[in-house]
């Protein structure tokens, strides 16, 4: 038997030694008699396990086991390899009085007897309760936190020792690199890295960056087991213990291929774009001088019906191809978010009938029928006209296109509440249920081999669903299938009607200032075509004078006249305090004159000579402006007419 403790104090110091042991609060210390039962109590031993030294004293120090401890016979157990060992140490779960548990370090030391006969036990009891529930708080949450990295597939998540070589590995690590676990621990990471890049230093330059900056994060391909390669975002973060040590590494890697390849495409899409409208752009160019020359030709006087046929065929090809062009630009405003909106007041039957008359020699030349159908009431929008316009053109095309000749196109459009619904159908060749899926995308063309019978470039309708959307509204497709015709429906909020007095859907009174008479009567002719009430000026003063006593709703004012010039006329006229739109019409029109007239306080600005369309868009800004004026008399407030229509013409 191993010497055990045979330490026996002198009398005074063992009254001393009793005196420190029982005063020690924070240790149970007591003895044991050679068969293991109690002979002291110290004041530890009571405030640990709940007895006092009147109630334990004899007793066999079993009674602080559990049942099934004491039932393998495991306190005996104890005792016999203390006496084995002269020591004995151990962990475990003990009993209070109260019954209750604490966790309890144990010593055990055998007391010998100067003829070396065992005396008995000394026994030092600690209540580690505490420090058992942080351990297994914290083996907890390990345990948990490697359950978590277990199983996280999106992410490869795996530990470095600090020289580079691979200390665990994650499910999200097998699926990105296609390596097992026993197939790449105790390897050093560097056998995800091309030969070149290994070879230049990589993988230690990286683990370098991580120790000297806290973090290392950086992309490049790194290879998978069976050799293909991937684009990895990897981050490196050093693991270092209480005392700064280093411990290794954490390594973080993301498989990015498919974001990469998203902003290839992107960066390729726009690439394209930038090409797309450079080529628009340098295509008008050419189309400039073509259009002037066709137009000389429609002037002059041909006898020949073969030359005249010809300038047809040019003009109508000609407008096909501006219209292509203008599409083109527009997809490159539209993917760089270019495409503006000028909204303003829209009577919108004058939009659908600027669309249809766009696309009138295309339906005539099929031979189609083509029937609009419109709400008696005007209806107006607060919307940009010439993309409305250019929405309505592009389906009326699309259903020209893909409808065989002599076939039927019908426009409908119907109020519903303050939603303005507009459908264009035709009896064509339909849509299957794929290309209906299709047809929007930029460049689809829906079903290939019936496009392949038509021009296009396959961005009409994907112009017009994004015009549509810009205005708040939503643009869908449906067929019944292939040979069934199709439709295309839109909607467009904020639109309504409201009856006034019979006087504001009178003709409009109109002024014309221009000191160039020819110039001035042949304007009020056209106007007076028009439904216009016109009155004609040929010099400020007069048309200031003209003004007073006729109060027009619509001034046409030219800018350079001899003596009091448009620019002052347009202060006198303001001067006035009428309820009167007042146009700019000259010669210039670039940018700068544009600026200058607006700066001035002109409402529109009207280049010479004088385009019809724009012309009928001043007049419908002059209805909108007087419908709100009278909607202000009627008492309707501003911010309830934003989108409050008139019917300002009846049909």
């Amino acid at each position: 038997m191993p010497s055990a403790s045979a330490f026996q104090p002198a009398s005074g110091e063992g009254d001393r030694f009793r005196l420190l042991v029982d005063a020690v609060v924070d240790y149970g210390i007591f003895m044991l008699d050679p068969q293991g039962r109690i002979e002291s109590w110290n004041a530890g031993a009571q405030a640990i396990k709940g007895y006092t030294a009147d109630e334990v004293i004899g007793r066999h120090f079993s009674m602080f086991y559990q049942e099934e401890a004491v039932a393998r016979g495991w306190p005996d157990e104890e005792l016999r390899r203390a006496r084995e060992h002269g020591r004995f140490e151990d962990e475990g779960w003990r009993l209070r009085k109260d019954g209750s548990r604490f966790w309890a370090n144990v010593v055990i030391t055998a007391l010998l007897a100067p003829d070396g006969s065992l005396s008995g036990y000394a026994k030092v009891t600690r209540d580690l309760s505490e420090r058992r529930l942080h351990e297994e708080a914290l083996r907890e949450s390990e345990q948990r936190f490697r359950l978590l990295v277990e199983g996280v597939q999106d992410y490869a998540i795996y530990m470095l020792d600090p020289d580079g070589f691979i200390r665990s590995w994650n499910t999200g690590a097998q699926q990105i690199k296609g390596y097992s676990a026993a197939e790449v621990i105790g390897r050093h990471f560097s056998l995800f890295y091309s030969a070149g890049d290994a070879a230049a230093g990589l993988p230690q330059s990286e683990l370098e960056e991580a120790l000297s900056r806290g973090r290392a994060e950086r992309e490049g391909w790194r290879v998978r087991k069976d050799g293909s390669v991937f684009w990895a975002n990897v981050v490196i973060s050093p693991l270092r213990d209480t005392d700064g040590k280093l411990r290794g590494f954490a390594k973080v890697t993301r498989d990015m291929t498919e974001r990469r390849r998203l902003e290839a495409l992107e960066d390729s899409s726009q690439r394209m774009n930038e090409f797309l409208a450079m080529l628009a752009h340098e295509l008008r160019n050419p189309l400039a001088p073509i259009r002037n020359a066709v137009t000389v030709m429609q002037l002059e006087t041909m006898h020949s019906q073969v030359l005249r046929n010809s300038r047809d065929v040019i003009d109508r090809q000609l407008s096909h191809m501006t219209r292509l062009v203008d599409d083109l630009l527009d997809v490159g405003r539209m993917s760089t978010g270019k495409i503006l909106l000028r909204k303003e007041r829209v009577l919108y039957g004058q939009v659908v009938a600027r669309a249809i008359e766009a696309v009138r020699p295309l339906v005539d030349a099929r031979r189609h029928q083509l029937e609009a159908s419109l709400p008696p009431a005007d209806i107006w929008l607060e919307a940009d006209p010439t993309r409305l316009a250019q929405v309505l053109q592009n389906l009326l095309v699309n259903a020209a296109k893909f409808t065989p000749e002599g076939g039927r196109i019908d426009l409908g459009v119907q109020l519903d509440g303050n939603r303005l619904m507009t459908t264009v159908r035709d009896n064509g060749i339909g849509l299957t249920s794929e290309a209906i899926g299709q047809i929007f995308e930029l460049f689809s063309q829906g079903d290939g081999q019936a496009a392949a019978k038509e021009s296009g470039l396959g961005i009409g309708l994907t112009l017009a669903r994004s015009l549509v959307e810009m205005h708040g509204g939503l643009l869908e497709a449906y067929s019944d299938g292939p040979g069934q015709g199709a439709s295309f429906s839109f909607f467009l909020p904020q639109a309504q009607t409201v009856e006034l007095d019979e006087d504001v859907a009178g003709a409009m009174r109109c002024l014309i200032i221009d000191d160039n008479r020819d110039a001035a009567d042949s304007l009020a002719q056209i106007l007076r075509l028009m439904d216009c009430t016109v009155r004609t000026a040929y010099a400020g003063e007069q048309g200031l004078a003209l003004a007073a006593q006729f109060a027009p709703q619509l001034v046409l004012l030219d800018i350079g006249m001899p003596g009091m010039g448009g620019y002052e006329v347009q202060r006198g006229l303001r001067a006035l305090g009428l309820t009167m739109l007042v146009a700019a019409v000259t010669g210039y029109g670039n940018e700068e004159d544009r600026r200058r007239v607006t700066e001035a306080g002109f409402d529109a600005h009207l280049v010479k000579p004088v385009d019809f369309g724009q012309l009928q868009e001043v007049l419908d800004r002059s209805r909108a402006r007087l419908s709100s004026h009278r909607l202000e008399q009627v008492g309707v407030k501003p911010a309830d007419r934003k989108f409050v229509g008139v019917a300002a013409q009846r049909q």
